[in-house]
């Protein structure tokens, strides 16, 4: 099931998407529940509705566009670390993001003033259905209510700078996210997925969430340990090898650039690239 998120005129609807239509929800209703037999039994309930042009041409926001908890995870892919040339953590690297900084798909990443070290983060996005705490990794994929794609946007001047990683993530459009939501029963094997950048169509990155050093029901566990993951929290689970400033020599975004990413059975999101004012 994709479950997605749209501007109308009525407000933001959710509704789950259809190859030949959407069961569109009324805009008092979320796609996240603290359950996930609610979420589906939602769905199925709503009538189906053609798509047609105006539903087509809807504006297309982040399929969970205010999370109550944006939680990112750094080098969390062995092959990343390694060109980052840092050790493998033994323990999962933590640091909270600002979900002001949340885009959709189509929408754009804007460059802040004076900033010429903006990078590119292709990540897969684990969003939590269920409220737990101390979460047992045998049933940690009990919480999960589906998966998104994220690029992790990061200025590299003021993340090297200050020593810490969440203001460097957060500027206003720094978290595009999309297209939608997949549930798990269209992701089966999470730790199994393809995942790719690409910036003005050429790759930039190429792995695999195989390449994982803690896998999603590790990271929900010892997550948990410490938070109560709210439903609709947003897990960022890190990012393969292949970003701006580990290559040679290093590159980074400009204005007039377009961003891709592609998690495999979740989706493409593509988001281009202006600075202030342009």
């Amino acid at each position: 099931m994709r479950l997605v998120c749209i501007a109308s005129g009525a407000g933001t609807r959710w509704g789950a998407l259809e190859d030949d239509g959407i069961r569109l929800a009324p805009s008092a209703w979320g796609p996240i529940e603290p359950n996930l037999a609610d979420v589906y039994e939602t769905c199925a309930q709503l009538a189906k509705i053609p798509l047609d042009a105006s539903l087509l041409s809807a504006r297309r926001l982040a399929p969970v566009p205010n999370p109550p908890q944006l939680i990112g995870i750094g080098l969390n892919y062995r092959d990343h670390a390694i060109e980052s040339g840092l050790p493998i953590p033994l323990a999962p690297i933590t640091f909270a993001l600002f979900t002001t900084s949340i885009i959709g798909s189509g929408e754009t990443i804007i460059i802040p003033p004076g900033s010429i070290k903006v990078d590119w983060e292709a990540e897969l996005g684990v969003v939590i259905g269920r409220e737990g705490r101390n979460i047992p990794v045998e049933s940690a994929m009990d919480h999960v209510a589906g998966y998104v794609v994220l690029n992790d946007v990061s200025e590299r001047e003021i993340q090297s700078a200050e020593g810490q990683w969440g203001r460097a993530k957060s500027f206003d459009t720094f978290k595009p996210m999309g297209p939608w939501l997949v549930t798990c029963d269209e992701v089966p094997e999470p730790g199994n997925l393809t995942i790719e950048l690409r910036v003005n169509g050429a790759v930039k990155q190429s792995s695999s969430t195989r390449e994982l050093i803690f896998g999603v029901p590790e990271l929900v566990n010892r997550l948990s340990a410490y938070t109560t993951l709210k439903p609709g929290t947003v897990i960022s689970t890190g990012t393969p090898p292949g970003v701006g400033q580990s290559r040679t020599p290093p590159e980074f975004l400009r204005a007039g650039d377009e961003v891709s990413v592609t998690v495999e059975r979740v989706g493409t999101i593509i988001n281009p690239v202006v600075t202030v004012g342009g």
